[in-house]
């Protein structure tokens, strides 16, 4: 493997990247690393720098400044290596609505290279562990929201990657879809030693258990375990914590009695 000790570690190594559209700079010398079969929230507000990072760990963007490490696998210069052991669920929905659920399923897999029968019982298997075994040839559009969502982690997982990323895969749905999703992808890290990076603006997709980043405005404001980045900002929630390390000199003067 290439790279640094750490990054060879680590199942995400994201090494002083910066990242700039012209003169707006949406990331500021962020570092981090994520240990493999671990659960890591990346919270930040809209703007924050969220899908910029997905965009680069997921090579859609070169990158600008800094390195990006996939389990020691170098995103710039080994994108095969890294990409192959990469899932990603974007925050826009991607699949096909005219397809069924079963063609959108297999299309992806032989992107991935995988055989016809391979991918069909790669499939269903990945399709009875989200209870939709019984949609397997209804068209995506007459798919819930929450289902299309299952549906895209299920792809995402057909090659076996070792991470998955998933940036906002909850935005739009109800509470319900929202808690079953959440709860499947904390399942993939716990059974099959999946190691997850999910983004969010919302406090309240996040457990106690999770490793937590704060990202806002282009630049990381903490890392650690949630019981770390409660001790360190001295709060007893992640959202008094979130606005206690985002809070300005003009926002704290407008709140002053």
């Amino acid at each position: 493997m290439h790279g640094t000790e750490p990054s060879a570690q680590a199942a995400l190594a994201v090494e002083g990247v910066s990242h700039s559209y012209g003169r707006r700079q949406a990331l500021a010398d962020v570092s981090f690393t994520i240990a493999p079969a671990s659960h890591t929230v990346l919270l930040g507000l809209n703007g924050a720098g969220k899908s910029t990072l997905f965009s680069l760990v997921t090579r859609l963007f070169a990158t600008q400044r800094g390195a990006i490490h996939i389990f020691g696998h170098d995103v710039a210069r080994e994108p095969g290596e890294a990409l192959r052991i990469l899932g990603v669920v974007f925050q826009a929905r991607t699949l096909d609505l005219d397809l069924s659920v079963m063609q959108n399923l297999t299309y992806h897999a032989a992107l991935h290279g995988i055989g016809k029968r391979e991918a069909r019982r790669r499939a269903a298997d990945g399709l009875a562990r989200i209870g939709l075994a019984d949609r397997t040839h209804d068209k995506v559009r007459d798919l819930s929201g929450g289902q299309m969502r299952r549906v895209e982690i299920a792809r995402a997982l057909l090659h076996r990657p070792r991470l998955l990323v998933l940036d906002e895969p909850t935005v739009g749905l109800d509470i319900k879809a929202r808690a079953d999703i959440l709860a499947h992808v904390r399942g993939l890290v716990a059974q099959d030693g999946v190691c997850v990076l999910w983004a969010t603006h919302l406090v309240d997709e996040i457990a106690d258990t999770d490793d937590l980043i704060v990202l806002h405005q282009g630049r990381m404001l903490a890392h650690g375990s949630v019981p770390d980045v409660l001790a360190q900002t001295a709060e007893k929630t992640v959202r008094a914590a979130f606005t206690r390390l985002t809070a300005t000199p003009e926002s704290e003067a407008a709140s002053a009695p």
